[in-house]
C-alpha cells in the first residue's frame, strides 16, 4: 500500500498558492513557511487529510495577524487592567499614533531646518493641563521617572523615605530594590504605621540627596496610623535645601471628585513638592509613559542627566500622550464616570439576549489607583463555565469569575461594541 503521507503537498507547491502570494503583502516569508510546516505536520500525524493541507494553509494565513496580541473586550469592570495593557487609548491618541508612525518632526524645527528639543508638543500639553508645574519631562514609564529622579538627585547619597511607603506592587516589583539599583542609599524613617515630621528632620544631613514621598497605591493602612503630608514636609525640605519628590503613581493631573483620596499633580505641586512622578497609562488614560512635573530647576536637572537619554520616550508615546491630554475624555475617564442607570440599560439588553440574570456589581479603578473605592454598576450573571468560552471566543471577552459565577460587566466596553459583546456572549452560552 502507498503511504498516504506521500500525498502531502510539497512546500514549493504550497508556496505558489494564490493565498500565499496575497499573504506576502503583510507577512514575512519565515512566518508563511511556519504556517505551511504546521499544516504539513498535522497531515503527517494523521490529524489532517493530505488533500486538506492547502485549504488549511490558506485559512491559517487569512487569519494570521502580524502580531500575536489579541484585542480583548474588557468585561471585568476593572478600568485600568494591568494584564490587558492598562489604559485603552482614545480615538485622538490612535490617530496621533498613526500620524507619528512615519517620518515626523520629533526633533526638528521645520521652520529653520535645524534640530529642536524632543517632545515639545507633549511638554506644552502637560504644562497647559497642569499650570502648577514650571517644567515637564516625559520618559518611557513611571518606574523610569522615579529611577531618573533618585539617580540624578541622590546617586551615592541618601533618599529619605517613610518605612510605611516602601511598597511592593504587582509582579513582585519592590520600591526599595528599584531605588537601591540607582546607587542611592535608603534612609528609612518612622515605622510601618506611624511617621512624624521630626523623623524626617532628624534624618536629614549632609549626605541627603532628596526626600521622597510615595503614594501607597494599591493598599491602605488604617487604624493607629499617622503620616506627614506634602504641605507639612515641604517647608522642612525648603529650609534644609533638600528636594522633595513625590511619586503619585496613578497619574491624575487635577483633582477628580470621584476619587477624593487619590493624589493629583496640581494639588501636590501647589502644596510644595519640587517634582512629582506619575504613569501615563493609568488614570491619565494615555500610553505607557513616565511623567515628571515640577520646578524648572529640578526637572531640567533631571533632563540633563545622562540616564535621561536611556529612558526617553519614543515618538509614538509622545504623540499619543499629547493627544490624550489635549483631546476629548479618554476611555478610562469615560468608564470611571459611567452612569449606573445607563449601564443597567445595557446590561438588561445583554441579559435578555442570553437569558441571564442582572446583578449589582461594583467596578474598580485598578492599576493601583483608589484602592477600595467602588464604582457602582451592573453585570450579567452566567454559569462559571461560560468564562473560558468567552476568553477563547472571537472576539475574546474577559469576564470576572467570582464566587463560582461568571460576571459580564460592560463598564469598560465602549457602547459601540455592544453588538459584538452580545454576539460573543450568545455564542459562549450556546456552547454550554
Amino acid at each position: 500500500m502507498t503511504d498516504p503521507r506521500r500525498a502531502i503537498p510539497r512546500t514549493d507547491r504550497l508556496l505558489a498558492l494564490p493565498a500565499v502570494e496575497r499573504a506576502r503583502e503583510r507577512l514575512a516569508e519565515n512566518v508563511i513557511r511556519v504556517v505551511i510546516a504546521e499544516a504539513q505536520g498535522a497531515a503527517r500525524r494523521g490529524e489532517l487529510e493530505p488533500d486538506g493541507v492547502a485549504d488549511r494553509v490558506a485559512a491559517d494565513l487569512a487569519t494570521r495577524g502580524s502580531s500575536t496580541l489579541r484585542p480583548v473586550l474588557n468585561a471585568t469592570g476593572v478600568v485600568v487592567h494591568t494584564n490587558l495593557g492598562r489604559a485603552p487609548l482614545s480615538a485622538a491618541a490612535v490617530d496621533a499614533l498613526l500620524a507619528a508612525s512615519g517620518y515626523v518632526d520629533v526633533e526638528l524645527d521645520l521652520r529653520t531646518g535645524t534640530r529642536s528639543k524632543r517632545g515639545l508638543g507633549a511638554r506644552a500639553a502637560l504644562l497647559a493641563a497642569c499650570p502648577a508645574a514650571d517644567e515637564a519631562l516625559v520618559v518611557n514609564n513611571g518606574a523610569a521617572a522615579l529611577v531618573l529622579a533618585t539617580t540624578a538627585l541622590a546617586a551615592g547619597r541618601e533618599v529619605v523615605v517613610s518605612r510605611g511607603e516602601l511598597i511592593e506592587i504587582g509582579a513582585g516589583f519592590r520600591l526599595p530594590d528599584l531605588i537601591a539599583s540607582t546607587g542611592a542609599r535608603l534612609r528609612e524613617v518612622g515605622t510601618t504605621n506611624r511617621t512624624h515630621l521630626r523623623d524626617y528632620a532628624d534624618a536629614i544631613g549632609p549626605d541627603t540627596g532628596c526626600l521622597l514621598k510615595v503614594h501607597p497605591s494599591n493598599f491602605r493602612v488604617e487604624g493607629f496610623t499617622s503620616g506627614v503630608s506634602v504641605a507639612e514636609l515641604a517647608p522642612l525640605a525648603a529650609e534644609r535645601g533638600v528636594p522633595l519628590i513625590v511619586d503619585l503613581g496613578s497619574g491624575l493631573l487635577a483633582p477628580d471628585p470621584l476619587l477624593p483620596d487619590e493624589p493629583d499633580a496640581a494639588t501636590t505641586l501647589a502644596a510644595g513638592a519640587d517634582a512629582v512622578t506619575a504613569s501615563g497609562d493609568k488614570l491619565l488614560g494615555g500610553p505607557q509613559a513616565g511623567i515628571l512635573l515640577g520646578r524648572s530647576e529640578i526637572v531640567t536637572r533631571l533632563a540633563r542627566h545622562p540616564l535621561a537619554r536611556a529612558v526617553r520616550a519614543d515618538k509614538l508615546a509622545l504623540a499619543a500622550l499629547e493627544a490624550t491630554v489635549t483631546g476629548a475624555a479618554p476611555p478610562v475617564t469615560v468608564a470611571l464616570h459611567a452612569d449606573p442607570a445607563r449601564l443597567r440599560e445595557r446590561v438588561e439588553r445583554l441579559a435578555e439576549a442570553v437569558d441571564g440574570t442582572v446583578v449589582a456589581h461594583d467596578g474598580r479603578v485598578g492599576g493601583g489607583g483608589a484602592p477600595g473605592v467602588p464604582l457602582p454598576g451592573w453585570a450579567v450573571r452566567l454559569p462559571a463555565a461560560a468564562a473560558p468560552l468567552l476568553r477563547s471566543g472571537h472576539p475574546a471577552v474577559l469576564p470576572r469569575v467570582h464566587d463560582g459565577v461568571c460576571l459580564v460587566d460592560p463598564r469598560c466596553v465602549p457602547e459601540s461594541e455592544d453588538g459584538r459583546l452580545t454576539a460573543a456572549v450568545v455564542a459562549a452560552v450556546d456552547r454550554l
